[in-house]
């Protein structure tokens, strides 16, 4: 479990912490900002992460990430999210080849039948 924390944290812009002091603050915002990242960047990020440290684990293992930012400049919350299985994420990743689609949780599970 302290292993996906890392790879979950180290995606982000910086640290994040649920106090501060006012020093600390500046160090942490001026570092996010030096590292600017949308969601989308951090969900993609993660799932590289996975890629990369996990090469132990068959292609058919199934992966799902889903990154909320909640906003302050904003009305709303953004969200995003990326899934399949290993071998998808690894040739997709590693291979740079384009995967039209990947496998869905409930296509994995045998909920549905995989439309390709």
């Amino acid at each position: 479990a302290k292993d996906l924390i890392n790879l979950v944290e180290s995606a982000m812009s910086s640290e994040n912490y649920a106090l501060l002091k006012r020093p600390d603050e500046l160090y942490i915002v001026n570092k996010a900002h030096s590292n600017p990242r949308f969601v989308e960047d951090v969900a993609r990020e993660i799932l590289r992460a996975v890629v990369e440290k996990y090469v132990e684990l068959p292609d058919d293992t199934f992966v799902s990430v889903r990154q909320r930012n909640e906003e302050t400049i904003h009305k709303y919350d953004v969200e995003a999210e990326g899934w399949g299985t290993l071998g998808e994420l690894r040739s997709e990743i590693l291979n740079n080849n384009s995967i039209e689609r990947h496998t869905t949780r409930e296509a994995w599970l045998g909920l549905t039948e995989l439309v390709k």
